[in-house]
C-alpha cells in the first residue's frame, strides 16, 4: 500500500501537519493524562508553549520507568469503553508496560504496517507466512493487521515448532516471511540441515523486526533463504511493528520513519540534548495521531542516527541500523561495546558461523568477556593459531581484549521464534 501524498510529502507541507498534531496532542494529554499534566506543571510549562515540533526539547523525556509506575492503566488518554485492545511487553525487567488501543488506532497500527510490508516487497495476492508470535506481544497481531489490509492472505503460523514453519513453507508457498533475524537464520540452518534447497521455496522476499540485526545477518538470510530482507522496526510503546521500514530496493540506506504519525528525535544518551542529524544517539519519538496511549518524547533506548536521504524513494526521514540498546552497551575496561560490533568483525573472519554469544564476568576486580562463537561446517574449533587470529582481529577492529571460545557448528543455542539474547552477563551473580 503505497501512499504518493503522504511518502512524497514535501518537507514544509509534512511539518506544517506535524505541528498540528502536535499542539492538538499536546492538549489533550495535559487535559486526560494526570502525569503528563503533572509533568508540565511541575517545571511551569504551558501547554501553549508547545506551538511546534521545533518546542519539544522543551517538554521532558517520558521513560519505561514512568509507564511501568502508572501500571497498568493510568497513562491511557481514553476511558476504557473506547479501548479496544490491550497489549503488554513481556514484563523480564520489571512490570509489563501496557498499551491500548482504540479502534482509530487500530486502523493506524493496520496503515502504517501496511505501508511497511508495501515497501519490503510484500504485494496484494500475495501469502504471508506470520512466524511472529501472537498473544500480548504487539508483533503477531501487528503485522497479521497489516497484511490483511495490504490484500494478502496471512499464515498465522506464530513462533516455534520449526519443523512445522518448514512444512509450511514448502507446503502453501508463501512469497513473504515475517519474524525475528535470528529465527530467520534458525530456518536457514534448518533448511540445509534437512537438505530443502531454499530455490525450490516460493519465497521472495523477509520482513524482520523485534531485535538490532546487521549486514552479517542480512547476507546470511539472503543466501539461506534466498529472500531480500529488510528490516521493520517498531516498539509496543509507540504502536508496534510498522513504525519504520526499509525499502527493498534501498537496502543498507535505513528505515523511513512514517513522520506523519511519529516524529523522531536522536539525543545524547548522557545529557539528553538533541543532536544534529546524522549524529548517533538515543532515538526519542513523540506520538502524532495516538489516542489511547500516546506518548510525548518517548525514550526508546535504541541507539541510532536520523538523517534525510536526498536520494531516496521517499520524502520521510530515515532511521540508520539500531547499533543496539542504550541500557545493553557493555563497558568493558572503559570501552564501549555493542554486540552488533562484534558481529560484524565475525563476517570478516573466514570459517566463522555468525551464530555466537558474548559471555561478561569478572575476573578478580576486572571485568572480562568471552566470545563464544560457532566454527564453519568443518572447520577444526581446536586450531590455535586460528583462536589466536579471532582475538587479535577483535582486539585491533574494537579494542578490547577477549577470550575467544571455539563451539562445534549448530551449538549455540538459537532463536526459537522469539528475541535472542547475544549476551549472557554474569557479573551480578558474583556479589
Amino acid at each position: 500500500m503505497y501512499n504518493s501524498e503522504i511518502e512524497n510529502m514535501p518537507l514544509e507541507k509534512l511539518r506544517d501537519l506535524q505541528n498540528a498534531r502536535l499542539s492538538s496532542m499536546v492538549k489533550r494529554l495535559y487535559s486526560d493524562v494526570p502525569f503528563y499534566k503533572n509533568q508540565f506543571d511541575n517545571i511551569g510549562l504551558s501547554h501553549n508553549d508547545i506551538k511546534s515540533v521545533d518546542d519539544l526539547y522543551l517538554i521532558p523525556f517520558t521513560k519505561k520507568a514512568d509507564l511501568r509506575a502508572n501500571y497498568p492503566f493510568k497513562m491511557f488518554a481514553k476511558p476504557m469503553d473506547q479501548i479496544r485492545r490491550i497489549h503488554a511487553s513481556s514484563g523480564t525487567t520489571g512490570k509489563s508496560t501496557v498499551v491500548g488501543y482504540t479502534q482509530n488506532d487500530l486502523d493506524i497500527f493496520d496503515e502504517v504496517t501496511a505501508r511497511s510490508l508495501y515497501c519490503g516487497g510484500a504485494r496484494k495476492g500475495m501469502k504471508l507466512h506470520n512466524a511472529y508470535g501472537y498473544g500480548l506481544f504487539t508483533g503477531g497481531l501487528g503485522i497479521h493487521g497489516g497484511a490483511t489490509k495490504l490484500g494478502m492472505a496471512v499464515i498465522p503460523v506464530s513462533g516455534g515448532i520449526t519443523e512445522r514453519q518448514l512444512t509450511i513453507l514448502q507446503d502453501f508457498k508463501p512469497e513473504v516471511i515475517c519474524c525475528t533475524p535470528s529465527y530467520a537464520q534458525t530456518l536457514s540452518d534448518e533448511l540445509i540441515k534437512n537438505g530443502i534447497n531454499p530455490k525450490d521455496l516460493a519465497l521472495k522476499y523477509a520482513v524482520l523486526g523485534a531485535e538490532p540485526w546487521t549486514e552479517v545477518i542480512r547476507n546470511q538470510v539472503e543466501d539461506g533463504l534466498d529472500v531480500k530482507a529488510t528490516n521493520i522496526y517498531g516498539l509496543s510503546e509507540i504502536i508496534g511493528p510498522g513504525v519504520s521500514q526499509e525499502d527493498v530496493e534501498e537496502r543498507g540506506t535505513g528505515c523511513y520513519i512514517w513522520e506523519d504519525h511519529f516524529y523522531p528525535e536522536v539525543v545524547d544518551r548522557d545529557t539528553g540534548v538533541p543532536l544534529p542529524y546524522g549524529e548517533e544517539g538515543v532515538l526519542v519519538i513523540t506520538t502524532l495521531t495516538k489516542e489511547a496511549f500516546p506518548l510525548l518524547r518517548y525514550w526508546t533506548n535504541d541507539i541510532c542516527s536520523i538523517n534525510y536521504d536526498k536520494n531516496a524513494k521517499r520524502t520521510h526521514i530515515k532511521m540508520s541500523a539500531i547499533k543496539g540498546r542504550s541500557d545493553d552497551m557493555l563497558i568493558i575496561r572503559g570501552v564501549n561495546l555493542f554486540h552488533t560490533q562484534v558481529e560484524e568483525v565475525i563476517y570478516q573472519i573466514e570459517g566463522l558461523s555468525p551464530n555466537y554469544r558474548l559471555v561478561v564476568d569478572k575476573k578478580g576486580a576486572m571485568d572480562c568477556v568471552t566470545l563464544e562463537v560457532e566454527t564453519a561446517p568443518g572447520m577444526e574449533k581446536d586450531n590455535l593459531d586460528f583462536i589466536k587470529a579471532i582475538g587479535m582481529k577483535m582486539k585491533n577492529t574494537i579494542g578490547i581484549t577477549m577470550d575467544i571460545d571455539l563451539k562445534p557448528h549448530l551449538s549455540i543455542p538459537r532463536s526459537q521464534g522469539g528475541k535472542l539474547s547475544r549476551i549472557l552477563d554474569k557479573r551480578s551473580s558474583v556479589y
